[in-house]
């Protein structure tokens, strides 16, 4: 029984949703900010549930899928079901805000107090990347390029094709055949 009322529940919401937008995109200005202003709050609740160690990171995301729903408008389907897209755009976004914070988190590491701040292996690393940095130059553009945009930037695929002008698929197997070439250099001068 609970079941089924949370069920009428769910579909009263999209269908309401779905109303509110299909006339947004006829033109009703109201009813399109009555749906974004609706839509945030269900956004909110389902990005709390998924980023419950990031709150901070929660109403970014919800603005972000709300710009992200406003500029797709135009891709949604009547005959299909709001929730799937909207959970679809809300998801991508999600992946995309852990993507870019992974790599973040990995280029920026919290210093502990143990360990010493002029340490030599500080030293050590900055050589190592001057080294790696000499080498990834001397690869041609095509290559040198997506590593540098995903490996070292921390860029998603498409950010780097976008950020290059190359296609995605370019990307992709700049990164594959650039680590190659480098492994090879790298190999060449030990």
């Amino acid at each position: 029984m609970q079941r089924i009322n949370r069920e009428a529940g769910f579909r009263a919401r999209e269908d309401r949703l779905k109303a509110l937008l299909v006339r947004g995109l006829a033109g009703d200005n109201a009813a399109y900010q009555v749906f974004l202003t609706e839509l945030s709050a269900h956004l909110r609740a389902f990005l709390r549930k998924r980023l419950v160690r990031l709150p901070d990171e929660v109403e970014d995301l919800v603005q972000e899928s709300l710009l992200a729903i406003h500029n797709q408008r135009h891709t949604y389907d009547p005959d299909q079901p709001l929730s799937a897209w909207v959970q679809a755009i809300a998801r991508y976004k999600l992946v995309d805000m852990l993507r870019r914070r992974a790599g973040h988190e990995m280029l920026n590491d919290p210093l502990d107090e143990e360990s010493g701040l002029f340490s030599t292996a500080d030293s050590d690393a900055a050589e190592a990347r001057r080294d790696v940095n000499k080498l990834i130059a001397e690869l041609p553009d095509n290559l040198r390029l997506p590593i540098v945009h995903t490996k070292l930037e921390g860029l998603s695929v498409k950010e780097a094709a976008d950020l290059s002008g190359m296609s995605e698929s370019a990307i992709k197997i700049g990164v594959h055949r650039g680590l190659k070439a480098l492994a090879a250099l790298i190999r060449g001068t030990l």
